[in-house]
């Protein structure tokens, strides 16, 4: 339903992900209630994706680009065209319930500050589990996503979240060019996180929207302990963690975001991945003074005070990542099957 002023502008990204897109155009085209838009983003695939959408789709906008220049940069390019007032990001690997768009619009409250919306995200082989409920930061440092692995009856109720899962949320699109977009130096992984910090920086509000239902294959382009996930995931926790902790929040964290990374260390030396966990603290420490640089201009733009971040904050950080970390092991060893 491509129009001229549409209301909202549904931005699509893919990367030799031809395989997914008929399940999850279909799906957007079944949307009603909302005026929208489709973009799809070409990270450079070499599929024929974007011969092959052209033609099977002509109502869907296509912005082709040379290279792969990743979540981070094929997303802001999708905004950069996007004619809407507000704007929803979908992974290519997904499809949506009727009825998906309109309960993320409704969800937005411009007037109490709720800018950004996320989605219920449940498994596509099993809409049972879940993947995401929004996301969440831990006290230490790191995030998380909200009853990952949960059955879905745990996160049955709309309520206000941290920050968005990227898979499938929706935004004012003035919020997103207000913060910048996301930070095309994360390339993958945590950029949804680092553009919710930011925004909760600046007094803005997420709400999780229950209605707003989404079934996602989970992770098919990075993979779940891949080499790529693991460094890219450990580096930009790291950058979340530096550019966004108000200074003292830092201090009072320090110590404890360091005893994280050590049982991080711990974890993916189990799994075979230490690394790739090396190569990113590395990385992470070479990009420090860009994100230092960065962070200053982020903390003089913050209204929100210490104490409100902290009190959205999560203290369980253990059990938490031991949680997750235990399913996601288990599924990427065919114990539980995405």
């Amino acid at each position: 339903m491509n129009v001229e002023q549409p209301e909202v502008s549904i931005v699509i990204l893919t990367w030799n992900g031809r395989r997914f897109l008929d399940d999850c155009l279909r799906s957007v085209a079944a949307q009603a209630g909302v005026e929208w838009e489709a973009i799809l983003v070409d990270n450079g695939s070499t599929d024929g994706t974007v011969q092959y959408v052209r033609e099977r789709y002509p109502w869907v906008r296509i912005v082709a680009l040379a290279d792969n220049v990743g979540f981070t940069g094929g997303n802001n390019a999708g905004v950069r065209e996007a004619r809407g007032r507000y704007v929803a990001f979908l992974n290519n690997d997904t499809i949506v319930e009727p009825g998906w768009l309109a309960a993320l619009r409704a969800g937005i409250d411009e007037s109490r500050g709720i800018a950004l919306t996320t989605s219920k995200i449940v498994y596509m082989h099993d809409p049972t589990i879940l993947d995401s409920a929004g996301d969440a930061v831990l006290r230490w440092g790191g995030a998380f996503k909200r009853h990952h692995g949960e059955p879905v009856e745990t996160a049955a109720d709309t309520r206000e979240v941290f920050g968005v899962c990227g898979a499938a949320c929706l935004m004012v699109t003035r919020v997103f060019d207000e913060l910048g977009g996301f930070d095309e130096d994360f390339f993958a992984s945590h950029e949804d996180v680092d553009l919710s910090y930011r925004a909760r920086l600046r007094g803005y509000r997420c709400r999780y929207v229950a209605d707003a239902i989404v079934r996602h294959h989970g992770s098919a382009t990075l993979g779940r302990l891949s080499a790529f996930a693991v460094f890219h995931g450990q580096r930009n926790l790291e950058w979340v963690y530096v550019k966004n902790t108000p200074a003292t929040i830092l201090v009072r964290t320090l110590i404890g975001h360091l005893v994280y990374d050590v049982a991080a260390a711990i974890h993916f030396a189990r799994v075979g991945r230490l690394g790739s966990f090396v190569r990113a603290k590395v990385a992470a420490l070479a990009g420090l003074p860009r994100m230092v640089r960065k962070r200053a201009a982020i903390q003089r733009a913050r209204t929100a005070t210490a104490a409100e971040i902290w009190s959205h904050l999560e203290r369980r950080w253990l059990a938490t990542k031991l949680r997750e970390k235990r399913f996601d092991t288990q599924a990427a060893h065919g114990a539980w099957s995405p």
